[in-house]
């Protein structure tokens, strides 16, 4: 269950307590959802109940005490405690949420995160006549028109043939836009750094390719200077683009090493001991029917977690202008995906089960997201590397 679909729970919880006469109030458009703050627990908790107390004439607590039993029975829930002033701090039962997350992302593929259709919103984008500021703003464009936006692009001036040759930077027009829009929006990062030519080893972003190039003028934040050197073509575990682009490769493995086995990926349970699954805590020793060692719980909520946050990440790189948030996340995801890897196919004379299926459909997931992410951000996912 993600975050967007725990606030709809929620608000369903609230008209429920209003169809049955327990609350008089208008139901609000949304519930906000995020992490328990200080003295909460549980998965989420949400302030729905202090926002309803005064409207309802009632102490926030009280309201809180109301909605907790409606909570309680809805899919995926494992427990709601009320704390402090009236917060609902809510549990989920790890194997559906698991199940359920893992089954949106598959369907969804990689528009995982994107919008529904179009929002009607229109963007400008005008960037100087500089490469970090041109890619950047090709990027952006990306992200914007996941959410629904509608982007136009345009450059100072004609951008060099290696930004849109090499880089595959895009751009609608250059010259100062003369049409305006709603939203007029100047891209100005930090500049890439100019190369000295009286040094032969100094590189330019073109000079790295592609792939590697875009990565390392788009993951720095646009108020630091990028670092424009071969650290970034370096297939060592050093170099955060080879681990994102290493998990995509390992995913696409392990579904061609499960075919050639004769089995497919499935959302389901995952087989971790149950002792363990309700303690966030249990990293990595215990044991199952299925071997499970490195699919501990802790490692499985932090990619579950990593997974969920995609389409708010996605949503705040376009309300930002924030490209290196996204390469950032594909770090995330990659780091929490890969130890999980091992424990994904049958081992020696084991027989694939549901629980190896299910740890496939997780692992692939991991992939969809990765290969979506790299996409928007102009960067090839390989299914070899």
């Amino acid at each position: 269950m993600t975050p967007v679909e725990l606030s709809r729970t929620v608000l369903c919880a609230v008209r429920r307590a209003v169809d049955d006469g327990e609350l008089s109030v208008v139901v609000p458009g949304r519930a906000l959802v995020t992490a328990p703050g200080p003295g909460g627990c549980g998965d989420y908790a949400t302030n729905i109940a202090l926002q309803l107390a005064r409207p309802a004439g009632q102490p926030p607590r009280r309201v809180a005490e109301v909605l907790r039993p409606y909570l309680l029975g809805a899919t995926g829930v494992r427990d709601v405690v009320v704390t402090g002033p009236g917060f609902l701090n809510i549990s989920l039962r790890r194997a559906e949420v698991s199940a359920a997350l893992v089954g949106e992302i598959l369907r969804a593929g990689t528009r995982y995160g994107h919008a529904d259709g179009p929002t009607g919103q229109l963007v400008q984008l005008h960037a100087p006549h500089e490469v970090r500021a041109v890619v950047v703003m090709d990027a952006v464009a990306g992200v914007l028109r996941s959410q629904g936006v509608l982007v136009r692009t345009s450059c100072a001036a004609r951008p060099e043939p290696g930004w849109t040759e090499v880089l595959g930077a895009r751009v609608d027009a250059y010259g100062t836009p003369d049409s305006p829009a709603p939203l007029d929006v100047n891209v100005r990062p930090v500049p890439a750094p100019v190369p000295a030519t009286s040094d032969p080893a100094a590189l330019d972003a073109v000079a790295l390719g592609r792939d590697a190039g875009r990565w390392a003028l788009l993951q720095p934040a646009a108020h630091d200077r990028p670092r424009i050197g071969d650290e970034h073509l370096s297939q060592r575990e050093a170099n955060p683009l080879f681990r994102v682009r290493y998990a995509h490769a390992r995913v696409r493995a392990l579904g061609r090493n499960a075919a050639d086995l004769g089995f497919g990926a499935r959302p389901g349970g995952l087989d971790i001991p149950e002792a363990e699954a309700e303690d966030s805590r249990g990293a990595e020793g215990s044991r199952g029917a299925v071997g499970s060692q490195g699919f501990g719980a802790a490692r499985v909520r932090e990619l579950e977690a990593a997974l969920a946050d995609h389409p708010r990440v996605l949503a705040a790189v376009a309300a930002q202008r924030a490209p290196d948030r996204l390469a950032r996340h594909l770090v995330a995801v990659a780091d929490a995906a890969v130890p999980l890897f091992p424990a994904v196919l049958p081992r020696g004379e084991e027989k694939p089960l549901a629980a190896h299926r299910a740890r496939l459909a997780l692992a692939e997931a991991a992939g969809t997201v990765l290969a979506g992410g790299l996409s928007l951000l102009g960067i090839d996912a390989p299914d070899h590397l």
